[in-house]
């Protein structure tokens, strides 16, 4: 009896994991609204864990646009991913179950911007005796749907023809970026138009 195999993308798989974690969260905490202002510890390693996975796929997206590349920092990611990838300010992603629409890196449209999500990660990180309210609900979210984004972009070629597996359950890209079709592929996956 054979086995066959297919190479798994490392940082897909971790990003798989990390969605799971918040799918978990939504049995206490309801992904509403109301609720954006919540922090927790459990919502607090989603963040940390996101904003750190976040900050290595940047890195390798820069290295894969240019193998020079020297960014090391959220401003020196956003000029060179924003230059490759204009549309990425205004990325969408949808988390139907709940009715959410997300743009994490809505702020990389402005000149220095840097996301909300972004900055309370890295004060959790250095200064969470003092800033631990920033480890809230919608931080959280926001952080795990940037990280989606950067995955997405950084395996282009495999997220556009429906090879990403497992299939993601809670996020989902807009219409936007996807060219019209419905956000799941039929046998071979999710096909994302980025």
């Amino acid at each position: 009896m054979g086995i066959q195999t297919q190479r798994i993308e490392p940082h897909w798989n971790y990003l798989v994991a990390i969605e799971h974690d918040l799918e978990r969260l939504s049995r206490y905490v309801e992904f509403d609204s109301s609720n954006f202002d919540c922090f927790s510890i459990e919502i607090a390693r989603v963040l940390l864990a996101s904003g750190a996975e976040a900050d290595v796929v940047c890195k390798q997206l820069c290295r894969k646009l240019n193998v020079e590349s020297s960014a090391e920092n959220i401003n020196e990611y956003r000029v060179e991913i924003t230059a490759s990838f204009t549309a990425i300010p205004e990325f969408e992603v949808l988390i139907p179950r709940f009715g959410l629409t997300l743009k994490p890196w809505e702020e990389w449209g402005r000149a220095n911007g840097v996301p909300l999500w972004w900055t309370a990660y890295n004060k959790i990180k250095h200064e969470r005796h003092a800033e631990y309210q920033r480890a809230n609900l919608k931080n959280a979210l926001n952080a795990v749907a940037g990280l989606f984004i950067m995955v997405l972009y950084l395996y282009r070629e495999k997220a556009q023809s429906g090879e990403l597996v497992p299939a993601t359950q809670l996020l989902q890209v807009s219409d936007g970026h996807f060219g019209g079709r419905n956000h799941r592929g039929y046998e071979v996956g999710i096909i994302y138009n980025i």
